[in-house]
């Protein structure tokens, strides 16, 4: 199987370098990579969906607004995810990209879901996403 993402060296914040054959599974990867700093999201059951949509001005910035999404799911339902199918995304003009997509997860229960550090917000710092050799790559810094 191959790697979805690697935590990187970084002296302050969660540092992620995620991966995907295709863009959607690089967003899909780069979302349970941020569920997989704040809980080990192999006991997170898929019981609840939820539905997201974002828009932004380049991958980067969709990136952002993308996870920045699911945080705010997660804060407001105190809910944590284990599974995300990213069901488009697309170029809908000169300088916008909107992503449609999918999770599946449950509320959080400390008896059953562990707690490790609470991601607080995603940052722009040191964001990039790029192709490979046929594969995409994104790095992104979550302020913990």
């Amino acid at each position: 199987m191959k790697s979805r993402f690697t935590f990187l060296e970084h002296t302050a914040d969660a540092y992620i370098e995620a991966y995907g054959d295709t863009l959607e599974e690089l967003f899909e990867n780069a979302t349970i990579a941020m569920f997989e700093v704040m809980t080990d999201t192999s006991k997170v059951s898929p019981i609840e969906v939820r539905n997201v949509e974002a828009e932004g001005f380049d991958l980067e910035s969709l990136l952002y607004r993308w996870l920045e999404e699911w945080l705010i799911i997660r804060d407001s339902e105190n809910m944590v995810f284990s599974k995300f199918k990213v069901k488009k995304i697309a170029k809908v003009g000169e300088d916008q990209y909107v992503i449609e997509g999918l999770g599946w997860g449950e509320k959080f229960n400390p008896r059953v879901h562990e707690v490790r550090t609470e991601v607080k917000a995603v940052t722009y710092h040191m964001m990039e996403i790029k192709q490979e050799n046929r594969r995409w790559i994104a790095r992104f810094l979550l302020d913990i």
